[in-house]
């Protein structure tokens, strides 16, 4: 890379860590309501054991299955420093309404059996494994498969029916997905919820420029969840690889290649993004996108609210008649 664009990389690495704020913009509020992930296991309905597929690299990751009289499958993925437990109750709704069968994986550097906790191989592989998650399903008898996902999961799902492998995504379910740091959404620094080290994150950026992955590895992000929300399955530093890895590289760009039907959700009351700025940040790149707030509605509350599994399996219903 030439110097000017070395400079640009800087300048847009410092500018926006993690969130750009501009004129106009809502306030922040003061963090994330974590309270949402300790509602009542009791009424989010039965957990289910989980279960293992092959990853093309050999390794053995995980996903839990939550049946239903269903051929579709969807995909739906955590996101940051969690796993796959907190979505329980919104995969029991969906699937307790038969709009889909939910398998909801624990990503590669997540959960109980991380392999190496907060890091991968390359940037790319996490789209691999949900490409291999795709296939062992098929392999199962699965019909049509709908990829989601929540918050960094959702921009994930975006990365990933938008990607190379996107022509195995029939549809994709975007709950508050984060679209990275430079798009209107974000807000300054993650509202304190992630933590980026500018200084580690900067020249690996620029030596990547230029083709070196030496430092891929290095720790760049950290999480500050409150401890007494911790499990021993949290992950609460990513490499560079791994952060790089877990989003759009470019979220216009990748709306723009979006071709399966989409269906976004967000709280209008989300303390991690500006949910007033989905649709105009996305409709420009893809005006086919179905983007709908929820009122009073936080960002971990989402996946808890009836109101949001409601409205994806009016979705999901609606893409099976059009098969139909």
């Amino acid at each position: 890379m030439n110097r000017p664009g070395l400079a640009a990389v800087l300048a847009a690495t410092l500018a926006c860590p993690l969130g750009c704020s501009g004129e106009g913009s809502s306030p922040a509020p003061d963090g994330l309501d974590f309270s949402a992930l300790m509602a009542p296991n009791d009424t989010a309905g039965a957990l289910p054991p989980r279960q293992a597929y092959r990853a093309r690299d050999g390794a053995r990751l995980h996903y839990r299955h939550y049946e239903a009289d269903s051929p579709v499958r969807l995909i739906l993925i955590h996101g940051s420093a969690t796993d796959s437990v907190y979505l329980q109750r919104f995969a029991n709704a969906v699937a307790g309404a038969d709009a889909a069968q939910v398998v909801t994986p624990d990503l590669r550097g997540h959960g109980p059996s991380p392999g190496r906790r907060g890091d991968i191989a390359y940037i790319d592989q996490l789209e691999d494994d949900l490409a291999d998650l795709v296939g062992h399903l098929r392999s199962q008898g699965a019909g049509r498969v709908i990829v989601g996902g929540h918050s960094s999961g959702g921009g994930l799902a975006l990365r990933f029916a938008a990607g190379a492998h996107g022509d195995l995504a029939s549809g994709c379910l975007l709950l508050a997905p984060y679209l990275g740091h430079d798009a209107p959404t974000a807000r300054p620094s993650g509202n304190g919820w992630a933590r980026p080290n500018l200084w580690r994150i900067v020249p690996i950026a620029m030596a990547n420029a230029i083709g070196i992955r030496w430092f891929n590895g290095a720790d760049v992000l950290h999480f500050d969840l409150p401890a007494r929300y911790r499990t021993g399955r949290e992950t609460l530093a990513y490499s560079y690889r791994l952060m790089t890895g877990f989003g759009p590289a470019d979220y216009r760009s990748a709306f723009a290649a979006l071709d399966a039907p989409a269906l976004l959700l967000a709280g209008a009351a989300d303390e991690a993004f500006r949910p007033e700025r989905y649709a105009p940040a996305i409709t420009p790149h893809n005006a086919a996108v179905d983007i709908k707030l929820l009122d009073g509605v936080s960002h971990l509350g989402l996946v808890m609210r009836d109101a949001t599994a409601k409205r994806a399996v009016r979705w999901l219903d609606t893409l099976r008649q059009r098969v139909e």
